[in-house]
C-alpha cells in the first residue's frame, strides 16, 4: 500500500507550521503518522499536502506548572511508558501508554496525534477525560478534554489549528484509578476500555471507550458510587449507563462494556 502523491513541508517552528496550514487549506498536520499514513494508504482519508510537526520544539516541552503537568503534544507513547515523562497520575499514564499497539508504534506515535485523530477505540481520550485534563490549542486556547473529544474522529480543533499540549492535574496520594481493557489480541484496538479515577472531595470520573461515538463519561456510574450503592444497584447502574453510552451496540458488546466498567471501578475502589 502506498499513500497518494503528496506535497510535504517540515517547518522549523510552531508559528511557521501554523502559517503553512493557513496558506494551504488542503494541508494536514502529521506527527508520528502511525494512523494517518495507514489511513491515507487505504484511501479512507484524503489530503493533498502534509505539514510535519513532529520535531517542533514547542510541542516537545514537558513541565510542571504548579500542580498541573503540561505535556507537549509531540511526546511519544514510549517516552511515557519508559518513565521519561513525569506521571502525575500515580502510574496510570505509563500503564495506558504501555498497552498501546506495539513497541514500534509506541516509538513513533504521539499523545497529541492520538487525541487529534480521536479514534473511538483509542486509549488516550478515555484516560485523559477521566483525569479531567485540558487540551491546549496553539494560541493558548484551552478546552476541557470532555469538550475537545466531540465524537468518533471529531474534535474541537478548527481548520488550521494544532494541538500544542495537554495539561493534567496532579492526582493526589489519596486518589485512586482503575483501568480495564478488552482486545482480541495484544496490540489490537480495544473492543472495550474504561478508566475510572477518584479524587478526594469530588465525584469519581468513569469513562468508557470503544463506543460508536468514542470516549463517553458515565455520570450515572459515578452517582451510584457516590451514593454507596449495593452491588446489585451498582451493576444495574453500569448496565444502564453503557446502554445509553453505546446505543448501537449489540448485546455481546454491551456485556463486554459492563464487565470492563465493573473491573475498572473495582480496581479504583481498592484501598
Amino acid at each position: 500500500m502506498r499513500p497518494p502523491p503528496l506535497a510535504y513541508r517540515r517547518p522549523a517552528t510552531l508559528d511557521a507550521a501554523l502559517q503553512a496550514l493557513r496558506e494551504d487549506e488542503a494541508a494536514t498536520p502529521i506527527a508520528g503518522g502511525q494512523s494517518l499514513v495507514v489511513m491515507l494508504s487505504l484511501r479512507v482519508a484524503a489530503t493533498q499536502s502534509l505539514v510535519d510537526i513532529a520535531r517542533l520544539p514547542e510541542l516537545a516541552q514537558v513541565e510542571w506548572r504548579g500542580e498541573v503537568l503540561r505535556i507537549g503534544a509531540a511526546t511519544r507513547h514510549a517516552m511515557i511508558e519508559d518513565g521519561l515523562v513525569p506521571d502525575p497520575a500515580q502510574g496510570l499514564l505509563a500503564r495506558v501508554a504501555g498497552g498501546i499497539a506495539y513497541r514500534a508504534v509506541r516509538n513513533m506515535g504521539t499523545i497529541g496525534g492520538s487525541l487529534a485523530l480521536a479514534d473511538p477505540a483509542a486509549d488516550w481520550p478515555v484516560c485523559l477525560m477521566a483525569l479531567d485534563a485540558t487540551a491546549v490549542i496553539a494560541g493558548e486556547r484551552r478546552v476541557a478534554m470532555g469538550d475537545f473529544i466531540q465524537g468518533a474522529y471529531a474534535t474541537a480543533l478548527a481548520p488550521g489549528e494544532i494541538l500544542e499540549a495537554i495539561e493534567i492535574p496532579l492526582l493526589p496520594a489519596e486518589g485512586r484509578w482503575g483501568f480495564a481493557k478488552l482486545a482480541r489480541k495484544q496490540g489490537a484496538f480495544s473492543d472495550s476500555l474504561c478508566v475510572a479515577v477518584s479524587r478526594p472531595g469530588r465525584p469519581p470520573r468513569v469513562v468508557l471507550g470503544a463506543t460508536g461515538s468514542g470516549a463517553r463519561l458515565l455520570p450515572e456510574v459515578a452517582a451510584a458510587l457516590s451514593d454507596a450503592a449495593d452491588a446489585a444497584s451498582l451493576t444495574a447502574a453500569i448496565a444502564q449507563a453503557v446502554a445509553a453510552a453505546d446505543p448501537g451496540a449489540d448485546s455481546y458488546r454491551l456485556r463486554c462494556h459492563a464487565a470492563i466498567v465493573a473491573r475498572a471501578v473495582a480496581q479504583m475502589r481498592q484501598p
